[in-house]
């Protein structure tokens, strides 16, 4: 099992906050099967602020560019992924259509 913690902001906007929060209390079934079925086993947002972080835990075989494939193959992920860009935004070291980034971990007891 890997684990991977990633992060990505919110607009800075009370509403917008509470709009994100409320689509990832009932989030669509098709997105939960791309998570599945791209070998994840487990996956946690956590919010502070505008900022994220998403722990994921995935089984040894998972990839990001295979996630990537399945998703751009995927109709309701990528209306998905555009409905949630209304409330993130890119982290200022982003490159170009960048979202979630991957965090390097610095230290672990």
């Amino acid at each position: 099992m890997k684990k991977y913690c990633l992060t990505l902001d919110l607009k800075d906007d009370a509403t917008l906050i509470a709009e994100y929060e409320a689509y990832h209390q009932n989030v669509w079934p098709e997105i939960l099967k791309s998570i599945k079925d791209s070998g994840i086993e487990s996956m946690q947002i956590y919010r502070l602020g505008t900022r994220m972080m998403m722990i994921i835990e995935a089984k040894d075989d998972f990839s990001f560019e295979k996630k990537g494939a399945m998703d751009a193959a995927n109709p309701k992920v990528q209306e998905w992924e555009e409905l949630m860009w209304k409330y993130q935004q890119a982290l200022p070291m982003a490159k170009e259509g960048e979202k979630w980034m991957l965090m390097e971990k610095i230290f672990e007891y």
